[in-house]
């Protein structure tokens, strides 16, 4: 397992977790010689990382990423990796935590969850399949939809509920004696989802175009948002990522 992150001590806690086996000096050679390419980026950082790592790209590669939006990352790899972006499997995980960073990786994170997978007209049969089989061993329900569906959906039941509770939050927090609602038990269900920093959920920004949306690729992630990791040939995945 190689891992990539712009901040070094994100790759040196993975290092002392046992989370990664090799720590990367960037994200192209992170990739270099891998079979499975994982990307854990803000949805506005995918393109940037496509351009940062296409040079190493191999045909036999299975690339993923976790994004919680699937259109605009779709047109990234289209604009950027070109002839390879049948290796391209676009993926979303349907899971979380309020919490973030390597030091809460689960390894049961994606135990009995969906995985939302949107391959395109390019997408190779073969790429499909290793994905499909690599989040059914992690013991996922994998699903397939287009980007577009997908983007429809997931605006719905799960971007705009983050977003409510932002709303809500900030409705409260303003007030004089908005106080007074902590004591409620009705407040931890309703702003739950509100619990981190904004960049850090996904979907927070959902109400600006994706184009230019700084919200974290998913909600869940057990990872920083700048981390970017690889699976070597000799390495077995895991359920949790740098």
């Amino acid at each position: 397992m190689v891992g990539y992150s712009k901040s070094p001590s994100t790759t040196q806690r993975a290092m002392q977790m046992g989370v990664i086996d090799v720590e990367a000096p960037s994200a192209l050679l992170a990739v270099s010689g891998a079979d499975i390419v994982l990307l854990a980026v803000p949805v506005s950082a995918t393109e940037a990382t496509f351009k940062a790592i296409r040079h190493l790209i191999t045909s036999n590669m299975l690339i993923m990423d976790v994004g919680s939006t699937k259109r605009d990352v779709v047109d990234a790899a289209r604009r950027v990796l070109r002839d390879n972006i049948g290796c391209f499997v676009p993926c979303h995980p349907i899971t979380g935590k309020e919490v973030s960073g390597v030091e809460h990786a689960d390894a049961d994170l994606y135990h009995g969850k969906q995985v939302i997978l949107t391959p395109i007209e390019r997408t190779r049969v073969g790429h499909l399949k290793k994905a499909n089989d690599l989040w059914t061993a992690l013991g996922c329900h994998v699903q397939q939809m287009a980007p577009d569906s997908h983007d429809a959906a997931f605006a719905a039941v799960s971007h705009l509920p983050h977003l409510m509770a932002f709303a809500l939050m900030h409705g409260i927090t303003t007030q004089t004696r908005g106080q007074i609602f902590w004591a409620s038990p009705a407040r931890a269900s309703a702003t739950s989802r509100a619990s981190p920093p904004p960049t850090r959920k996904s979907g927070a920004t959902s109400c600006w175009p994706t184009s230019t949306s700084w919200s974290s690729s998913r909600r869940c992630s057990s990872a920083p948002c700048t981390t970017c990791c690889s699976w070597s040939r000799t390495a077995r995945p895991t359920n949790s990522k740098p």
